[in-house]
């Protein structure tokens, strides 16, 4: 089952000082939190805060790359968690046809978003 969320915030785990990222579903009902790395958490802290660095950042040419080629991101889906780390795919329609693309759930969000 597929459950629609958004990003709730960016926070940093007070014991680790491990950015988080906090997705909530539509209804506030769920909630998940993802460990991140800090340049992934600085990339979608750029994004949400809408920053534009002066060379493309990874996500940039992922996004650039996919609409180069006439394709558009769907919606990200983080797919499942073993041992401690988080799986996502990146959906795509590129000309029509669709394609799901290993991802880190980090970088699929910054794409996203």
């Amino acid at each position: 089952m597929l459950i629609e969320m958004t990003i709730k915030g960016l926070v940093v785990d007070s014991f680790s000082s491990t950015p988080i990222v906090i997705l909530k579903d539509k209804a506030g009902d769920k909630v998940l939190s993802i460990w991140v790395g800090i340049y992934e958490a600085n990339a979608i802290a750029q994004q949400i805060e809408n920053v534009t660095m002066p060379r493309p950042m990874t996500h940039d040419l992922l996004r650039n790359l996919i609409n180069d080629l006439g394709g558009k991101v769907d919606r990200v889906v983080v797919t499942d968690l073993r041992e401690n780390t988080f799986f996502a795919t990146i959906h795509l329609t590129v000309k029509g046809e669709q394609v799901a693309v290993d991802a880190r759930p980090s970088d699929a969000i910054a794409l996203a978003l």
